[in-house]
């Protein structure tokens, strides 16, 4: 999994799995499970799972295509709101 050497993240995100991973650490740091995350956001609970499994649709393909020829990197790091 793509964080830094402690494990905890940022995450580097390149694809649906890496992204997938991410939002796992992220739900299970938050102590939530995936019916609570997906009820607090509006989500399927089936959808989040999908999400967290890696699965790849074409919005996400399209987006990190078109952040790849940006040459843009996308990394998620917990904030400190």
């Amino acid at each position: 999994m793509p964080t830094d050497s402690t494990g905890t993240g940022p995450y580097r995100i390149y694809s649906s799995a890496s992204l997938g991973d991410a939002i796992r650490h992220y739900r299970t740091d938050a102590g939530l499970t995936q019916a609570q995350l997906a009820g607090a956001t509006g989500l399927q609970r089936s959808y989040l799972s999908e999400l967290e499994r890696g699965k790849e649709t074409e919005q996400l393909t399209r987006i990190l295509r078109l952040l790849r020829h940006l040459g843009v990197r996308m990394t998620l790091d917990k904030a400190d709101w």
